[in-house]
């Protein structure tokens, strides 16, 4: 087997195993809080022991600190969004990041605003909107998937400047474990003005332990491993267009599992449409320039 085609298996396994987070978020009956919490005090151990921990200066060690404090908080709205709505809702908000992106990056690296690259986010908004439609027992989800969505921009921004200079799997591991940190300290606070539907469980048992150790070591650890040996034999244009797939693996496992293709009404369709019309227009884009 030739690089090009392994490199090709390693991207698309990990993007099947991105498109499982989603999953997990359902199927962990843990709250959000808990889910965040466990799977980065289990992502910081696994990666401990391979990496150990590595010396970097103090600039970067914060910097790389306060992305994994962004990452956390994006990851407690995107399962709350998922606790409160279902998969499918909670993964398609998720695609408002190239909105998000396309207005902050400006700000942040004064960069000149692109209008076209703004109209093609508003075509997700649109559809985002027209899923918005659906029974109103969805709308605080979908309220909750959005601000998701514009912490992960706000992440993908600033970990693009953070990581400059560092390994791959160094960047994970203080991500990991600053965020950590910072998430014990921002969980009470979150629950005091969002109190969670179940409650905080000191220690996962059961089917809730088993399906936390498999989200941190395949959703996590397995995934970002496979996406680094992937982006040595390809580029990285080929790889980041490749994740456009996620949304659609969630979205089919959901309803193949959860049967959640019953929940949902035509207006969920015509905002899918018009979401991956957008990821289409900017994939040519991308692909001319």
């Amino acid at each position: 087997m030739n690089e090009t085609k392994k490199g090709f298996i390693q991207l698309h396994l990990s993007v099947m195993l991105a498109g499982f987070t989603g999953l997990f978020g359902r199927l962990i009956t843990l709250n959000e809080v808990d889910i965040v919490w466990y799977r980065m005090l289990f992502t910081s151990a696994i990666l401990l022991v391979f990496t150990g921990l590595p010396r970097i200066g103090w600039r970067k060690f914060m910097q790389l600190c306060g992305c994994g404090a962004l990452l956390g908080f994006h990851w407690i709205l995107f399962y709350g969004s998922i606790k409160a709505s279902n998969v499918s809702i909670g993964v398609i908000c998720f695609s408002l990041i190239g909105f998000f992106t396309a207005l902050f990056e400006p700000m942040i690296f004064k960069k000149r605003f692109s209008g076209l690259e703004f109209l093609f986010s508003l075509i997700t908004v649109a559809g985002v909107l027209c899923i918005f439609s659906l029974d109103a027992r969805y709308r605080y989800g979908i309220a909750i998937g959005v601000a998701s969505s514009a912490v992960c921009a706000l992440y993908a921004i600033c970990n693009k400047k953070a990581s400059v200079g560092v390994r791959s799997r160094t960047v994970l591991m203080y991500q990991m474990s600053g965020g950590l940190v910072a998430m014990t300290a921002i969980i009470p606070v979150y629950l005091f003005f969002f109190p969670c539907q179940q409650p905080v469980v000191v220690i996962p048992e059961g089917s809730n332990l088993w399906f936390m150790l498999c989200h941190s070591l395949f959703c996590t650890v397995g995934m970002y491993l496979l996406q680094i040996q992937a982006l040595k034999r390809l580029s990285a244009f080929t790889v980041n267009l490749s994740y456009n797939l996620e949304p659609c693996y969630t979205i089919i496992l959901a309803f193949l599992i959860f049967g959640e293709g019953r929940e949902i009404n035509f207006s969920f369709y015509i905002g899918i449409a018009l979401i991956l019309f957008s990821v289409l227009l900017q994939t040519l884009r991308a692909w001319k320039r």
